[in-house]
């Protein structure tokens, strides 16, 4: 499952995770309303203790009892909730679970992060967390600087005049991780995963899909109407007349556009195989010989680069037409455009103001920025994470979850390796190979073993921009740095305080970082029942995305070949399209749709996350003895499922959720919720419900 919860112009692009990590969809930060904080705070530190009470009245105070379970059973689950929460002015998504833990957490770096400013100490890295944090918190600084920190820049872009010039200046945005023209990452080599390569992806768009730019809908070309207006006000800070601002504004979206037109659809970047179009860098200017790469790799200071994998040919062949038909101005005002768009939220309020009233406000419906303190906690997280991680572990995170979460991962295999042989769909032979890659698969639980060394990275306080841009490059190295290099299999892709999970093919492995074990998924005080239906199924959906649309074409030890009989693979494709068909029959408001296609592995493996989990909570109970129920009106089976269906109560904007069907791999709360649990014969069983309702469909969609 893929994991940004900047939906524009993510500072980071950490293109291949993108496209391959599977994780849990994070949403934005928010806090519990009082009657339900009051509830769990006792349980929020890793020492804590909850009572049956505490436990009780934090679910019950959650559901609609009204409702009925077999008609709408995330109004069941989540009705009191959705009654009883207004969405803050400064969020565009608000969740009970994800948002209760993420509130905790920043709250918690923040004490870290001010402690750390205002008593740097002599460790190295407080002192530069401290620093980092100082320096974005110092807004009078960064309004003094204005754009001088962007002249460098500015002045090479303004050299660009042809093909040798914009791949130079390119592969200099490209090293602080501003994606102009196309995208690049590493990867593990597909074919052999134990060494990490090269990957180009298509890229280039200031807007957030390319859909906006091609669509006919009216709601997205109004979008596009504003867009260009964004990018003439940018325009007109950077010092342009109204009448420049406009005609480089229109020049820079139908530059844009061209890049839209020649770009595969979101859905069909889930095609696996289809990005795999391995190449030497002489391979590589074969395909587009006047695009000058050798250029490009000596510019972001990695001339040696040898392996290469084009994702996307077509789109590069084209942008070596489109540059070259492009006269240099144009070029300049896109470059322009880019860096300032990659660089909005460490420039002065004006660009900050600018930026958040289109991207904020106009796109995804948040009607207030966010407090600077809370901007400055994910500034410093994202730049330095794993710094602040190492503190956070330290005062945070209980060895007793870590035991009691991995008790709950093994249980969960074993149960999916129990399922294989009730697959009539899936031939002996392949089963055979799917259990081999269920028992291969690895997991890490809490954090790192091997912390990241930042020693090289230097930050001084009171110089935001620049310790920013320090941060970049940095990351950019450390990770440039991998390409023709063995494959780290202790490398953390999350910092541990991310309340998330991730699964990759390439590594067979789970991760599951400290930050979301705790409540409302985890604690070693809810009955089995709700650990089971909330972090459980957690697991099981990272466990079942080895297996899942994109993960499945993956062998045990991570390499892309066809490592299934033919036939099972044709019968795949039978079940995953019903999912498919199901979930592109949910619509989020009246003619807008979830996209089954985009979303399908996401969807495959909550369905099948939430079957694991439920088994493996079977088992627990016939291996300690039946547990007593906890929450009154409840059997402890019914609990599982409400414990599941209470992680993804939330709240949206109308245009958060447009975004979200276009861009996001992941469908709306109510439909990870309705669409499991409709297709899983034991929660009928559960709710007794009667065939043929709503949530007890006569047939159900199964993959695994």
């Amino acid at each position: 499952m893929k994991h940004s919860t900047v939906l524009h112009h993510a500072t980071v692009l950490h293109l291949a995770t993108v496209l391959l990590i599977a994780a849990m969809l994070v949403v934005p930060m928010a806090t519990l309303e009082a009657e339900e904080k009051s509830a769990l705070s006792a349980g929020s530190r890793a020492e804590g203790s909850l009572s049956s009470d505490q436990v009780s009245a934090a679910v019950l105070s959650s559901m609609d009892l009204e409702a009925k379970p077999c008609e709408d059973f995330y109004q069941y689950a989540c009705g009191g909730w959705l009654e009883n929460t207004e969405l803050p002015s400064d969020q565009t998504r608000w969740a009970r679970s994800f948002s209760v833990i993420n509130e905790r957490n920043r709250e918690f770096v923040r004490e870290i992060l001010e402690g750390a400013a205002a008593d740097p100490g002599e460790h190295p890295e407080r002192r530069m967390i401290g620093s980092y944090y100082a320096s974005c918190m110092d807004e009078a600084a960064i309004e003094k600087a204005g754009t001088k920190p962007l002249a460098p820049m500015l002045a090479e872009i303004a050299k660009v005049e042809d093909a040798t010039s914009l791949l130079q200046v390119t592969g200099k945005l490209h090293r602080h991780f501003i994606g102009a023209l196309f995208r690049a990452g590493v990867l593990p080599d597909f074919k052999d995963p134990d060494l990490n390569i090269s990957f180009f992806f298509q890229g280039g768009l200031g807007m957030p899909d390319r859909d906006y730019y091609v669509s006919e809908d009216a709601t997205k070309r109004e979008l596009m109407g504003a867009y260009e207006q964004h990018v003439a006000r940018i325009f007109g800070l950077l010092g342009d007349s109204a009448e420049q601002a406009s005609a480089n504004a229109a020049l820079v979206v139908a530059f844009e556009t061209r890049l839209a037109e020649t770009s595969r659809p979101r859905a069909q970047m889930r095609i696996i195989e289809k990005l795999y179009n391995k190449l030497d860098i002489n391979g590589l200017q074969k395909l587009t010989p006047k695009l000058p790469w050798k250029e490009y790799l000596s510019a972001i200071g990695y001339p040696d680069v040898v392996d290469i994998s084009v994702a996307t040919p077509e789109f590069f062949e084209t942008l070596e037409k489109l540059v070259a038909d492009t006269p240099s101005a144009t070029l300049q005002s896109y470059l322009r455009w880019h860096l300032v768009n990659g660089t909005t939220n460490i420039l002065s309020k004006d660009f900050v103001d600018a930026n958040f009233e289109f991207f904020g406000k106009k796109l995804q419906g948040q009607q207030e920025i966010r407090p600077r303190w809370k901007r400055c906690v994910g500034a410093t997280e994202n730049a330095i994470g794993q710094a602040v991680g190492k503190l956070y572990v330290e005062q945070r995170f209980a060895g007793a979850s870590k035991d009691v979460a991995l008790e709950m991962v093994k249980d969960i295999e074993v149960a999916f390796e129990h399922n294989l042989p009730d697959l009539a769909w899936m031939d002996d032979v392949t089963r055979e190979r799917a259990l081999e890659k269920a028992q291969a698969v690895g997991n890490k639980i809490g954090y790192p073993d091997i912390w990241r060394d930042y020693s090289a990275l230097k930050v001084v306080r009171g110089t935001h921009f620049s310790n920013a841009m320090a941060a970049r490059t940095f990351e950019f190295d450390r990770t440039a740095s991998k390409i023709g290099q063995a494959v780290d299999p202790e490398e953390w892709r999350m910092t541990p305080q991310m309340v998330n999970a991730y699964y990759t093919p390439l590594q067979n492995e789970i991760v599951f970082p400290a930050g979301i074990l705790q409540p409302p998924f985890f604690h070693r005080d809810f009955p089995a029942a709700m650990n089971y239906g909330a972090i459980g199924a957690v697991i099981g959906h990272e466990l079942s995305h080895g297996f899942d649309d994109q993960g499945r074409k993956f062998d045990p030890q991570g390499q892309l070949r066809q490592w299934w009989e033919t036939a099972a693979s044709e019968q795949f494709q039978v079940q995953a399209q019903c999912v498919d068909d199901l979930y592109s029959s949910y619509e989020v408001e009246p003619g807008v749709k979830v996209n089954g296609q985009l979303t399908l592995g996401e969807n495959i493996a909550d369905i099948g996350g939430v079957k694991q989990a439920f088994a493996a909570y079977q088992s627990k109970e016939k291996r300690q003895g039946k547990s007593e129920p906890m929450v009154e009106g409840l059997t402890n089976d019914q609990l599982f499922f409400v414990a599941y269906g209470q992680v993804w109560c939330s709240l949206a904007t109308d245009e958060q959720q447009r975004l979200q069907v276009t861009t996001d791999s992941h469908s709306p709360g109510r439909f990870r919720v309705n669409g499991p649990v409709s297709n899983n014969r034991s929660f009928a069983e559960a709710f007794s419900c009667e065939p043929g309702t709503p949530m007890s469909p006569k047939d159900i969609c199964e993959v695994w």
